[in-house]
C-alpha cells in the first residue's frame, strides 16, 4: 500500500460537530485553540483518507523524533472568503514552518512521503483524531533536520482549504 495526500473523512464529519477548533473562537466552553500535530511516515505505511486518528504504525522513528511527531504552530486563525453568491473557500494553514530536528539535536530517518495532520486535543480512545495527509516525494535524512516549509495563508494555497462551488 501507499500513503494517499487527503483530507481525512472521519475530519469532514467532525467539522459540524464542532469537534476540531483551529482559531480561537469560542466553541466547546473554551476560547482556545486546539493542539495540532504532524506526524512523519514511512514510503511503507498506508495513510490515506480512511485514517480517523494518529497511529504509530508505519511512523518513522529515530533518535531526537518522538513518537507523535511534532506541535504546530497554530497563530492563524482559520478564515473564509465569498467570491460570488455562491462560491466561497474557508482555509487554514500553520504559522510556521514545521521543523524535525535540529543542529544540536539532529534527526536520521530512512525512505518517508508523508505528514499526518492530527489534532492532540482532541482524542478517541486516548488517541488524536485526523485532520489531513500530505505527501511529498520521499526523503531521507542523515543527522540533520527536515523542515515543511508551509504555503501561504490564501484561499489558493492554504493547507486546508474547503470549498463550495
Amino acid at each position: 500500500m501507499a500513503n494517499t495526500q487527503s483530507m481525512c473523512t472521519s475530519f469532514l464529519g467532525e467539522l459540524f460537530t464542532a469537534t476540531h477548533n483551529f482559531g480561537t473562537a469560542p466553541t466547546r466552553n473554551t476560547s482556545g485553540a486546539d493542539t495540532f500535530k504532524a506526524a512523519l511516515y514511512t514510503v511503507g505505511a498506508t495513510i490515506n483518507a480512511a485514517t480517523t486518528v494518529y497511529t504509530t504504525t508505519g511512523e518513522v522513528t529515530s533518535t531526537n523524533y518522538s513518537a507523535g511527531g511534532v506541535a504546530i504552530t497554530n497563530a492563524n486563525a482559520p478564515a473564509s472568503s465569498n467570491a460570488s453568491a455562491t462560491a466561497g473557500v474557508g482555509y487554514w494553514t500553520p504559522s510556521a514552518s514545521i521543523v524535525y530536528g535540529s543542529a544540536g539535536s539532529p534527526v536520521t530517518f530512512a525512505s518517508f512521503d508523508c505528514v499526518l495532520i492530527y489534532n492532540n486535543t482532541q482524542q478517541t480512545g486516548g488517541v488524536g483524531r485526523a485532520v489531513s495527509v500530505h505527501t511529498f516525494t520521499a526523503q531521507t535524512v542523515t543527522s540533520g533536520t527536515f523542515t515543511l516549509t508551509m504555503p501561504s495563508n490564501t484561499t489558493t494555497t492554504a493547507l486546508l482549504r474547503l470549498a463550495t462551488t
